[in-house]
């Protein structure tokens, strides 16, 4: 049994990967499922669309493999984070769709904890600032506006989990309800320091602890998947968020290894080992993985804008017909122009957490172009990264002594020049992996390490597989010029504090 199946279930679609034992692909599946919008803010999934997309593309991608259950060793699971369910412990239906990560409905509720003073125990204990983006709020949101529910659930009736404890305890026929410690870091009701769920944060969040699932490493044998589901029975045993999985799958084992994720924004995470880095910077501190018991850390940042600033070109100003066209166009820009874009369209993120700034361009000239626009675009992403190194540096002072490496993953990194000028910017190399499916890659490692598939980490760091290394070719004085002017803009942007809030406004 040398395959291993990655479950990666993500916010619109379920995913499906057969992998060998040298981390080659043998087969995947894909299968979309709606979203749900009941008010403005509120972002929902049905949990059984849920279930049914990710058994489909189960079965499909092993009937595309040839493979039956007896040639999988081990299934591992990664998940969209902090997405909500709730449902009946004895017939394992749902209470309410699920709330999704993006939902803001908590936002009074996490309003109120502030205003009553509990952010900085919260902060202190989880690494993680109030705000409804996480699942504590989420829990407490179902309980009160479930008729019966919250009775219910002092009861012991209910249980609590994120999409991975779900599709576990569905997996394993109710079973098992439990869950790793990469995504027990991301609900605001647990200790990241002791590895525990917290009395005083269930008590602030009103979450009873009967709902909880029983927080494992990240790679165990959790339990084994009904036989009737894909023709004889499968051990799961690796479950890790979304981010935390890719992380693994860049093999970013070591203390000052940092991966960036770029998709429509950004996620960084940068290693920090076994020290959890309180931020000063409005970064969040979370779990890494957990591997026998012990915990390594990662500073987290998120940009909002990183290949939406592409798609604006494409959709929005109609200089680019395709995304792929961008690098060769900023490739054709005049080098004595200095134009700065701050894709601040939904307002910045980490490190600045400002909401209400919107987008600007600087140093416009009647020379401008669109190849100057597309240049602008592609490094705006680059600036935004260093910006979250910087941070990240400034939180942590072995980042300064740590060789820094960035591994780079998204679709964004089909960009040569893009990955050149970030490296340029980093003054550090920036490497693009062979296989671009980190996150699921990450989720099969953690099943094969337990199923002895695959070599413990740092024989796994030294079989991960480079593409292309970017070095750094930019002189110092250009880097300098070229950062202090992105500062300039970003003051610039920020003194003007003019935006309209969080919401958008349709139809103005």
């Amino acid at each position: 049994m040398s395959y291993v199946l990655a479950i990666d279930q993500g916010t619109t679609s379920s995913r499906a990967i057969v992998f060998r034992q040298d981390i080659s692909i043998a087969a995947s599946a894909q299968q979309e499922f709606p979203q749900h919008f009941p008010a403005s803010g509120w972002v929902e999934h049905e949990p059984e669309d849920i279930w049914t997309s990710t058994i489909a593309t189960c079965r499909e991608a092993l009937k595309k493999a040839g493979l039956a259950a007896k040639d999988i060793a081990a299934i591992g699971i990664t998940n969209q984070r902090e997405t909500t369910v709730v449902w009946n412990r004895a017939t394992g239906q749902a209470i309410h769709r699920a709330i999704v990560w993006q939902d803001r409905r908590t936002a009074d509720i996490c309003a109120k904890l502030k205003a009553d003073g509990h952010e900085p125990a919260i902060s202190a204990k989880t690494g993680l600032i109030v705000d409804p983006y996480f699942s504590g709020t989420k829990v407490a949101w179902i309980l009160d506006h479930v008729p019966g529910a919250r009775a219910r659930a002092d009861r012991g009736e209910l249980l609590f989990g994120t999409v991975d404890a779900y599709l576990l305890w569905r997996l394993t026929g109710g079973k098992v309800h439990a869950s790793d410690a990469t995504n027990a870091s991301r609900t605001l009701l647990f200790n990241i320091h002791s590895g525990e769920w917290d009395d005083e944060l269930l008590s602030i969040l009103r979450v009873p602890r009967s709902m909880l699932p029983e927080v494992k490493d990240s790679s165990h044998h959790f339990g084994d998947s009904l036989p009737e589901l894909f023709g004889g029975t499968i051990s799961i045993r690796g479950i890790a968020g979304d981010q935390q999985a890719a992380t693994i799958g860049q093999a970013c084992f070591s203390p000052g290894m940092m991966k960036s994720t770029y998709g429509t924004g950004c996620f960084a995470l940068l290693n920090t080992g076994s020290t959890p880095v309180q931020s000063s910077n409005k970064l969040l501190t979370t779990i890494a993985y957990q591997l026998d018991g012990k915990r390594t850390y990662a500073l987290e940042g998120s940009i909002f804008v990183a290949g939406s600033a592409v798609q604006w070109l494409r959709d929005g100003l109609g200089v680019i017909t395709q995304a792929s066209d961008t690098g060769p166009l900023a490739d054709k820009s005049d080098s004595a122009q200095s134009v700065y874009l701050v894709p601040a369209f939904v307002g910045l993120g980490a490190p600045y957490w400002n909401p209400r700034v919107r987008g600007a361009l600087f140093g416009l000239t009647r020379n401008t172009t669109p190849a100057e626009l597309a240049h602008a675009a592609l490094e705006s992403v680059c600036y935004q990264t260093f910006d979250l190194w910087a941070a990240m540096r400034a939180d942590w002072p072995d980042a300064k002594t740590a060789n820094t490496v960035l591994r780079v993953d998204g679709g964004m990194t089909a960009s040569d020049w893009t990955l050149q000028r970030l490296a340029d910017l980093l003054d550090a190399p920036v490497d693009r992996p062979m296989i671009q499916e980190t996150t699921a890659l990450g989720a099969a490692y953690l099943a094969g390490l337990s199923a002895g598939v695959y070599p413990e980490p740092a024989k796994f760091a030294d079989n991960w597989r480079l593409e292309r290394r970017f070095k750094p070719a930019m002189s110092a004085a250009t880097r300098e010029r070229k950062l202090k002017g992105w500062k300039r803009a970003v003051k610039g942007l920020l003194a003007s504090d003019e935006g309209e809030g969080n919401t958008p406004h349709k139809n103005r």
